[in-house]
């Protein structure tokens, strides 16, 4: 009887498995075909019979797309944009913190408002912020690129229901001690908010690595162009040659696959943490 009862308990288990595993390596195929074939002369991508591995490997392609192809320039506005991003999430961070712990006056509508946000597709602000950014000649500009993201509702409600969970008289003796508030901030709320603060952190740079159309609508030039509108170039321009097209798209999603790999487990912990189901 136990050795019966332990099969029917094991055979599903090990059914679930199995049919993860096939679903994730059927998820992983493109991204490890696209990777190889970066790799690949032009002639080798579509020969047939296809071959997943490259005859004649060869780095001329990302050579070609760094010296010929501006995305070096591309990388460095991409990178820029993600860091100039983090100064949103620290203000969200603070904006969080007043919501959890401060009482005043329309606390939670403003909150309400907040959360409205959230419903409001970004297709329907793109007009109005572009007007707005316009209106205040940062159209052609990294500012411009980056001002409009800076307040996330999201961010705000996720870092608030982290926040909400700190112990009040964990604050109120940091003010005993004569603590100002944006002290206790620094250096009492943050390092117990550290789980929540390192998704948010995560997501922050995906964001900003994978922004495309707001950039290609703010700028008017090649010079401000992130790695996703130069990709968006890049097929346009060389529709034919897929060898430079793939790596083109490897710089531009390995990282965020590497960063999913690695950390998936800390954005899980976050979310759960943070009461999000």
């Amino acid at each position: 009887m136990t050795k019966t009862v332990s099969i029917g308990i094991r055979t599903p288990t090990v059914l679930v498995a199995v049919l993860l595993a096939c679903g994730a390596a059927a998820v992983a195929f493109p991204f490890l075909w696209m990777l190889l074939s970066s790799f690949k002369p032009e002639r080798e991508v579509f020969r047939l019979p296809l071959s997943l591995l490259p005859d004649e490997p060869t780095l001329a392609n990302y050579v070609r797309i760094f010296s010929t192809l501006n995305f070096g320039l591309y990388l460095r506005n991409t990178l820029a944009i993600t860091a100039l991003s983090y100064i949103g999430f620290f203000f969200n961070a603070l904006a969080a913190f007043a919501f959890a712990k401060f009482r005043f006056r329309f606390r939670e509508t403003l909150f309400m408002v907040i959360l409205a946000t959230m419903m409001i597709p970004g297709q329907i602000t793109m007009i109005p912020n572009f007007l707005i950014i316009n209106g205040i000649g940062l159209v052609n500009t990294m500012a411009g690129i980056v001002l409009p993201g800076l307040a996330s509702g999201f961010s705000i409600f996720l870092f608030r229901q982290f926040m909400r969970e700190v112990p009040d008289e964990l604050l109120d003796s940091a003010r005993v001690d004569g603590a100002k508030e944006f002290r206790i901030f620094l250096f009492i709320v943050c390092p117990v908010a550290k789980p929540v603060l390192a998704v948010q952190a995560l997501l922050t740079f995906i964001g900003g690595w994978n922004s495309f159309l707001w950039p290609l609508i703010i700028a008017r030039s090649h010079r401000l162009y992130t790695l996703s509108a130069g990709l968006a170039l890049l097929r346009g321009e060389h529709g034919n040659d897929y060898a430079i097209q793939m790596a083109g798209a490897s710089v531009m999603v390995l990282p965020i696959v590497l960063l999913f790999v690695f950390l998936q487990r800390y954005i899980m912990d976050g979310f759960v943490i943070s009461g999000i189901k």
